[in-house]
């Protein structure tokens, strides 16, 4: 098992398996050693949104950080799922988060802080990166917030 796989089964982390085949998804693409993920939702396996509503009016920062922590574990399964071991990872580099936000809503940073946080758990001092965090005034089935990222690969 990878070292990365290691921490992830001493986290008690096990990460989500999808059937991506005829879906028309590309979730990535890899260009030379720089990988760049397409938005992550927080959705179950069937891709149905496990948090729906906008943080402030529906959701509060600490489901909303929950939100962002399953948009994470859905990002780190589709690593996994196209380069085989987590341990090629040299870094996160840059991490994009909007969060579907009430209008007086201002605290996105807090709400992205889950996939962060995660990001961090998972790799350690690889899982740094700089990132933005901002508000949208909607987002795809409704969803609390969305995640993309860009990754160094070994």
């Amino acid at each position: 098992m990878s070292e990365t796989g290691k921490r992830l089964e001493q986290l008690g982390i096990q990460l989500p398996v999808r059937d991506r085949k005829g879906q028309g998804v590309v979730d990535a693409v890899i260009e030379d050693n720089m990988m760049y993920l397409s938005a992550h939702l927080p959705v179950d396996l069937d891709g149905k949104p496990v948090y729906v509503g906008k943080v402030g009016a529906d959701l509060d920062v600490d489901t909303a950080y929950q939100a962002a922590r399953l948009c994470g574990l859905n990002a780190l399964a589709t690593i996994k799922d196209y380069i085989g071991e987590l341990d090629r990872v040299d870094h996160i580099v840059k991490v994009l988060g909007l969060v579907n936000s009430a209008g007086d809503f201002s605290s996105q940073p807090a709400v992205i802080n889950g996939f962060s946080d995660l990001m961090v758990e998972v790799f350690g001092r690889r899982g740094q990166h700089a990132r933005s965090a901002m508000g949208a005034y909607a987002l795809p089935m409704n969803v609390p917030v969305v995640v993309e990222m860009i990754v160094k690969l070994r």
